[in-house]
Order: structure tokens, then sequence, then C-alpha cells
């Protein structure tokens, strides 16, 4: 994976950056409840249990990064991106890595991700799949 976060001109897909805001960082961390966990968490439940403070949208969006971040290669900067997206953990798995990219360009309104990181998300995906990258 290594190799593939250090392609010239390339998103840096390994990059972890904060994604809860202050006031979610708060809620969670009285409610005990540690931000990995939320990979396994029901949105619903975990709206519930901030007390309605985090919607359940925003819930199903930090369950989504989380997950995606748990890729190898992918840190919680473009799992952020991904989620944000409305992409799921499958599609990034699975879908063409150039729609992937597309839609994060789209979302954002501008070129976040390039042809470069295009190639680079590929060749992730093609680890992940047991294939040679």
């Amino acid at each position: 994976m290594g190799n593939v976060q250090r392609m010239p001109g390339a998103f840096p897909l390994h990059e972890d950056r904060d994604f809860l805001s202050e006031s979610e960082w708060v809620i969670f961390k009285l409610l005990c409840r540690p931000i990995d966990s939320f990979a396994d968490a029901d949105a619903d439940e975990l709206s519930a249990a901030s007390g309605g403070q985090v919607s359940r949208e925003r819930c199903d969006e930090l369950i989504r990064i989380v997950q995606i971040a748990a890729l190898p290669g992918l840190g919680s900067w473009i799992a952020r991106l991904f989620a944000e997206a409305g992409l799921t953990l499958a599609e990034v798995r699975n879908s063409d890595a150039a729609s992937l990219t597309a839609a994060v360009n789209d979302k954002a309104g501008y070129p976040i991700c390039n042809e470069a990181t295009t190639r680079a998300l590929h060749d992730l995906q093609l680890q992940w799949r047991g294939g040679a990258a």
C-alpha cells in the first residue's frame, strides 16, 4: 500500500483528519463511545444515544466514514469525502474508481480528485480484491 500512497500528484488517500465537530466529539466522549466502535453501530441507535443532538443522517455518515477509513491504505480524510458524497463501504470497495472520484468532485463542486488519485484508488481496490497492483 505504501507505493500507492506516494503516487505523484495523487490526493493523500492515506491521510487522517478530524471528521467530528467539537460538539460531536464531546457528546461521544461523554457517552464513552469510541469512534472505532461506530463501524458496527446503527445510525438510529447512535442518534438516540446522543439524545438526538446528532441527527440520524449525520450518524449514518459518521458510521460510513469509520467503515471506509478501515480499508487498508485509506485514511479518514478521503473516507469523509466519500461518505459526504453518499458512498458506502461496498461502493468504495467495488465500484469503478473513476465513478468514485467523480462523485467526490461532483459533491465538492470542484476537482479534489484527479487522474493520479483515480489510478491510486484503482490500485488499492486491486489490492483489496487480492489482485496485483
